[in-house]
């Protein structure tokens, strides 16, 4: 390989490198609503957030970390189920299908692969399985890991788990 091409590959690794130094410092710096509200693909989930009176709580000191479910992971949930979660007096019950995918503290992709359960804020326990090099939690599959936030991480997963029934 000649010294140009080498040179040149040299700089386009560093100028990769710096837009993802550069990326993981915005996220680093904020909480984690104010990135998901920043995100394309939170908007049904901030919604849900926001109607669950969750803001103040994920905006907080923490650490959490969140596994957070695209817009995509939410069409998957029939419209109607959807809606009647939405709804005022409802909050409750959404709370706790939001409250079913957030961790306390801040567990990384390195260590939730070490994990096969997780104790959630709503009280209920996910189940973590990797095989083949692929992380479930529950029936979702972790799709983007280690996104940094001010008060915890986000690993981005493609469907809403929900909580176990109440016994």
């Amino acid at each position: 390989m000649s010294k140009c091409v080498a040179g040149l590959m040299l700089v386009v690794a560093l100028a990769l490198f710096g837009v993802r130094s550069s990326a993981a410092a915005d996220t680093a710096e904020k909480t984690i609503v104010e990135v998901a509200v920043a995100a394309d693909n939170f908007k049904t989930l901030v919604t849900a957030v926001k109607a669950a009176g969750l803001v103040e709580t994920l905006s907080g000191k923490g650490p959490f970390t969140v596994f957070a479910p695209t817009d995509e992971a939410f069409k998957k949930v029939p419209k109607e189920v959807l809606a009647d979660l939405l709804k005022p007096e409802n909050k409750e019950k959404l709370a706790a299908v939001l409250t079913y995918h957030v961790v306390a503290g801040k567990v990384l992709a390195a260590d939730v692969v070490k994990l096969s359960k997780a104790k959630t804020v709503q009280g209920a326990e996910v189940k973590i399985t990797v095989k083949e090099g692929k992380v479930k939690v529950n029936d979702a599959n972790v799709v983007k890991t280690d996104i940094i936030c001010k008060n915890g991480v986000i690993h981005v997963i493609d469907a809403v788990i929900l909580p176990p029934a109440k016994k």
